[in-house]
């Protein structure tokens, strides 16, 4: 049962940004553009001084994605890659991470070609078996980093057990939650200690902005990151900050129709004959689609498939008029990209193709569009 003291996330979610201590009595926080704050006397503050370090608006954003996550505290950043950036400055040289081996091209890149040089090690294991996860930790670990579904073959990881196997070797448990949002899945939840998004996805909604969010928690580990966040500075303004919560307020209502359509996209997808295969957590048989349907509460509107031969992927790109040949997704628009070349390109071929991300692979971002409109875009695209 709910109440006014603890209402539903769609409530949560409704309420992002909602100002009810502001004199004036304005709904919607504001937008505070200003980089400096007046000191109210020699050694006094407002709590605000510089917005590197804090800016009202940003502040209610966070606070929003805090309590959505069911966390102690909530970061905003300039993009979900300067998210993830800042929480691998939690570790120093020597440190090592064990990584979801099918995950975003950008993460991979950011490991393996930035923090790698500096001595920061990790190793890519596919985290939907735990047993394989544990095999790879050593005395050096620090972290396990896990995409639950993965991008873009959607592979379950069990959040639960994994974040038992960290506390129990005594290292953090980060999950990038981008492709579920708060609204289908909480890993803080099931005992994991910090939750990354890239915000420019489902929790903005419109592609018109880049941001990155993060949830800790507990206090500790969100004062330091909150000291990383204030010493890097890739925050971001105010504005983008406040296009970010009117987005947020949606998410209920758009992640409700983006699965609708996903499933039966999926299934509509199965059956056709230049379609060899579907990866998405909604379809009955999709592997780890138990595990997922206890710690989610809904399979997503990211789905992926492979065609027949490698021809069709250009002629499906070339031929779609509905939807977008575009590299984002978590959009109210429909979006189409070819991973093995857009996200994927700094990943070896090979390890490409052990993960199944082959150069007939498509991942499909579903948006709100009516289901009738998409499918007869695919069809044709198809024929």
């Amino acid at each position: 049962m709910t109440s006014v003291d603890t209402p539903r996330l769609e409530t949560l979610l409704a309420q992002v940004g909602c100002s009810h201590s502001d004199p004036t009595g304005c709904i919607s926080v504001p937008i505070y553009q200003t980089a400096i704050f007046r000191h109210p006397g020699l050694g006094q503050s407002t709590g605000y001084d510089y917005s590197r370090s804090a800016n009202p608006t940003r502040t209610a954003l966070e606070e929003a994605i805090a309590r959505l996550e069911g966390g102690e505290r909530g970061l905003a950043f300039a993009s979900g890659m300067a998210a993830i950036a800042t929480m691998a400055m939690l570790f120093r040289s020597g440190d090592h991470i064990v990584v979801s081996d099918d995950l975003y091209g950008g993460t991979y890149r950011l490991f393996e070609r930035v923090f790698k040089p500096y001595g920061l090690s990790t190793t890519f294991v596919d985290t939907s078996r735990v047993a394989d996860v544990e095999g790879a930790l050593t005395s050096s670990t620090r972290a396990i980093f896990i995409e639950t579904p993965t991008n873009p073959t959607m592979k379950i990881s069990d959040l639960r057990a994994l974040s038992e196997l960290a506390h129990r070797k005594g290292v953090l448990a980060v999950v990038d939650n981008t492709f579920m949002s708060p609204y289908l899945q909480r890993p803080l939840e099931l005992g994991c200690d910090l939750v990354i998004h890239s915000a420019t996805k489902y929790l903005g909604g419109h592609n018109d902005l880049v941001a990155g969010l993060a949830v800790t928690r507990d206090r500790e580990l969100g004062e330091r990151l909150a000291a990383l966040q204030n010493a890097a500075g890739a925050v971001p303004g105010p504005q983008d900050c406040w296009l970010l919560m009117r987005g947020m307020k949606t998410l209920a209502l758009r992640l409700d129709r983006q699965q609708h359509n996903a499933l039966l996209i999926a299934g509509w997808l199965r059956g056709h004959r230049l379609v060899e295969r579907v990866y998405y957590p909604g379809l009955p048989d999709h592997p780890g689609g138990q595990i997922h349907g206890r710690q989610a509460d809904g399979p997503g509107g990211i789905l992926a498939f492979t065609v027949r031969h490698e021809g069709l992927v250009e002629q499906v790109l070339s031929r779609v008029r509905l939807i977008s040949f575009a590299e984002s997704l978590g959009g109210v628009e429909s979006l189409i990209t070819f991973p093995a070349v857009q996200t994927y390109s700094d990943i070896p071929a090979e390890t490409r193709e052990r993960m199944g991300i082959t150069d007939r692979l498509l991942r499909l971002s579903v948006g709100i569009e009516a289901v009738e409109d998409l499918i007869a875009d695919l069809e044709q695209a198809l024929q």
